[in-house]
């Protein structure tokens, strides 16, 4: 199959300073918006100014209508969730449309306006109009769906003055959902946004002008998908200043921990099927995911297939499944999935890698006792759209051994010599003690807040921290054999590691919920 685990070589240790040459300065999030109302598809949505017809564009931007969704009723949620997935179909299509004919699309406006963006709002009209329908049925009638129809066609500017906007922003903001627990997530919001927006998104800048060519400008080079990632996705880790926060704990916290050892899927479960976002749906991710833990995972299963799956995990006892999008080399090196949907089709391609560990520790509260997760509860952190939605949910953290509190949420590491790539997920930890699930599997649980106590009406659960380890080569970008290492993505989201997420279904049996709370609650430390 072709998975692999690789030692770094001297002329991979060589590849590094050519990188970094063309990379220093990487690391805020420095990407800036281009949308279209319903009559006008280039302009630029933070700052309300008009993007020329001559610069790059290099992806499609389509407003995720699950975020505008506030209530879906039970017996309509499964018909939803199928009309959204065919959303990302749409774009899907029209995204590979876009790539087929980019020059053209860069030169000609009105080919860009007439082949792609109305055609595309046209057809997401028709979904958004059935979902108002469905909902209706038995619940308020959604208001404003609708506008949510319009796509835009968008450049990958890492031009530096929006990196240092966006940066002050988020440090500032906290990145919303990330910055109401600091250290929760280990993102350190403030330090981060500020310091690496305002000096990576001034440096950055030199090589922003590029930007939007590299993404578009990889087919025929072999080894990457031709949408990415591109050099100004990488940074030295070592140019890095540590930036992690976390909460400091009070009287009452719940300081043990409880891990669960599933492996580093080692038996190759994988496919491109998303059950919580896309039930139902094939190839509802549009991307590979590993799989850890319970082995009935895919777009069909069922909670009683849950319930009797098998699993991976040493203790028979957590039957839950964790899974996350597969990281590649792109190395020009075909895998199993080269010719089908997720892989190849999606513009996934490369050689898979398999971890060379995998930690699932849960954890507690800072400033309370946890209470256990129901059974079947579903949580994503993270969004596989967060380079065209926003980091409003974004979660990922990306690192190198023997430098995790220096964290990286928008940018992948560059690792020294004898250091591996680490990412890392720190899941919602709060629930509103009712549902499993939302209408935009989300809102059912939250954040803990700065100081690590839950919103009103949410309740500290255990916290689940994933922790990926991968031995893979630095990146080379020589333009004639270049070899990358990225995420798996939606094909419009470019590989971009802000898209990096993670999933989980808790099917812990009675018992050992029972006994993880009391383990954490009693400042233990079990497995």
């Amino acid at each position: 199959m072709g998975r692999t685990s690789r030692k770094r070589s001297t002329l991979a240790n060589r590849a590094i300073a050519a990188s970094a040459a063309l990379i220093l300065g990487g690391g805020g999030l420095v990407a800036a918006n281009v949308y279209a109302s319903a009559g006008e598809g280039w302009g630029q949505r933070s700052h309300n100014r008009t993007q020329s017809v001559g610069q790059p564009v290099s992806t499609i931007d389509c407003p995720e209508v699950v975020n505008s969704i506030e209530e879906v009723p039970d017996d309509q949620r499964f018909a939803v969730d199928r009309e959204l997935a065919t959303l990302d179909n749409q774009i899907t299509t029209y995204y590979q449309r876009f790539a087929d004919n980019r020059e053209r699309v860069q030169s000609d406006r009105n080919y860009a306006q007439n082949e792609i963006l109305t055609p595309l709002k046209n057809e997401r009209l028709v979904i958004i109009q059935r979902i108002v329908a469905m909902i209706d049925r038995s619940a308020e009638r959604p208001q404003g769906l609708e506008a949510t129809a319009p796509c835009t066609l968008r450049g990958d500017d890492n031009g530096g003055n929006d990196g240092q906007d966006q940066g002050q922003n988020d440090g500032q903001n906290g990145d919303q959902n990330d910055g109401q627990n600091d250290g929760q997530n280990g993102d350190g919001g403030q330090d981060q946004g500020q310091d690496q927006g305002q000096d990576q998104g001034q440096d950055g800048g030199q090589d922003g002008g590029d930007q939007g060519n590299d993404n578009g400008g990889n087919n025929g080079n072999g080894g990457q998908a031709g949408n990415g990632p591109a050099a100004g996705d990488f940074v030295d880790i070592q140019t890095v200043q540590p930036n992690v926060q976390n909460p400091r704990k009070r009287r009452g916290a719940s300081r043990g921990t409880f891990v669960t050892n599933c492996g580093v899927n080692e038996n190759g479960k994988f496919n491109s099927d998303n059950v919580i976002a896309a039930p139902g749906v094939s190839n509802g991710a549009h991307h590979m995911h590993d799989y850890v833990g319970n082995q009935a995972n895919d777009a069909f299963a069922s909670d009683d297939d849950f319930a009797n799956g098998d699993t991976t995990c040493n203790n028979q006892g957590d039957k839950s499944t964790y899974y996350w999008p597969v990281l590649r080399v792109q190395n020009g090196q075909n895998e199993f999935d080269a010719g089908v949907d997720g892989g190849g089709n999606d513009q996934n391609v490369g050689e898979i890698q398999t971890p060379a560990q995998v930690t699932l520790t849960f954890v507690g509260n800072p400033g309370s006792k946890v209470t256990a997760m129901p059974k079947f509860l579903r949580i994503i952190t993270g969004d596989a759209k967060s380079f065209t939605n926003g980091d409003a949910n974004a979660n990922a953290s990306w690192s190198c051994t023997g430098f995790e509190d220096r964290q990286l949420k928008d940018k992948y590491p560059i690792c020294p010599e004898g250091s591996q790539v680490v990412r890392s997920f720190k899941f919602q930890s709060c629930w509103d003690g009712q549902n499993t699930d939302s209408a935009n599997h989300r809102t059912h649980v939250a954040f803990a807040q700065a100081n690590g106590s839950c919103p009103n009406g949410f309740q500290a659960i255990p916290q689940l921290v994933q922790r990926i380890v991968y031995d893979v080569p630095p990146p080379v970008f020589d333009g004639q054999n270049p070899s990358v290492f990225a995420v798996d993505s939606f094909p419009e989201q470019l590989h971009k590691p802000i898209t990096d997420h993670g999933d989980f279904i808790n099917v812990f049996d009675e018992n050992l919920m029972d006994e993880m709370v009391d383990c954490i609650n009693d400042g233990r430390r079990c497995q």
